[in-house]
């Protein structure tokens, strides 16, 4: 996958897709990405990329011209793939977003800056506005980071585990459960049971409603329509029968962590 990004900012770029996971990825020869300055595509003499808004108002609106030329620049002659502009009023970023977007040839996001860009930019040559949440940044630089970051660790081997990929939050329609490592004890607080029993059945029933309780707590909207199999059917109605008797008053802590009895039944 190619991933290029049109921007007056190019040198906020480098610490981002150079480190890490992404730096690996490109000398890997997995994707690559591909920053694009639009200010020495401007026709005026100080090679300026905004100006005044017809109408008047606060602040300055991004040429439409240089941002055209860049574009048409990023696309070449045989451009396959989706242009995106980072907006406030754009569809907002979703994981099953992430996923489509995964699947293009080529990416090419337009970074916006000031109050906004010339609509004509937008009418010629952009596919769609895309916004990463409901709040205004400086600029599309930090929500362009996001977006390629976000579609980059869906390419085969930029992970390294393609079973991370699958099983974080939102990928499995609900939250990540609690992840843990060494030591088994730390400042007092032990690793649950269940998780070195070598148990792998009830490892993965006690993951599920982990995920499942955290999901009820902070994101109850993402349960409409999940789908579950018999055995985390039987986890969903006792997590609402647990639920049901918090409500009644029951101890909350016996609702938030699974008995002993829970980690070990089997189902």
């Amino acid at each position: 996958m190619k991933i290029k990004i049109l921007t007056i900012f190019p040198e906020m770029f480098a610490p981002v897709l150079g480190a890490s996971m992404l730096g690996r990825a490109q000398e890997n020869g997995l994707l690559s990405f591909e920053v694009i300055d639009i200010r020495p595509f401007s026709l005026r003499k100080h090679k300026n990329t905004d100006d005044d808004p017809f109408g008047g108002g606060a602040g300055m609106v991004m040429l439409a011209q240089p941002i055209v030329d860049a574009m048409r620049f990023a696309m070449g002659e045989s451009f396959r793939g989706r242009r995106i502009y980072m907006s406030p009023r754009g569809q907002t970023l979703t994981q099953r977003k992430v996923e489509e977007l995964a699947k293009e040839e080529t990416l090419i996001l337009l970074c916006g800056h000031y109050e906004g860009v010339d609509q004509r930019a937008i009418d010629l040559c952009i596919d769609e506005e895309l916004s990463i949440g409901d709040y205004v940044l400086t600029g599309g630089e930090l929500a362009a980071m996001v977006v390629a970051d976000s579609v980059a660790r869906l390419i085969p081997g930029v992970l390294g585990c393609e079973e991370s990929a699958q099983t974080e939050s939102f990928s499995s329609g609900l939250l990540e459960y609690p992840q843990y490592t060494r030591p088994r004890v730390f400042e007092g607080l032990e690793v649950p049971e269940v998780l070195v029993g070598g148990n792998h059945a009830l490892i993965e029933d006690w993951r599920f409603e982990q995920a499942l309780r955290l999901t009820l707590e902070r994101r109850p909207e993402m349960l409409r329509g999940l789908p579950m199999d018999k055995r985390q059917r039987r986890i969903f109605n006792r997590v609402m029968a647990s639920r049901e008797q918090l409500s009644d008053g029951q101890s909350d802590k016996s609702a938030l962590i699974p008995s002993n009895e829970a980690e070990n039944r089997v189902y």
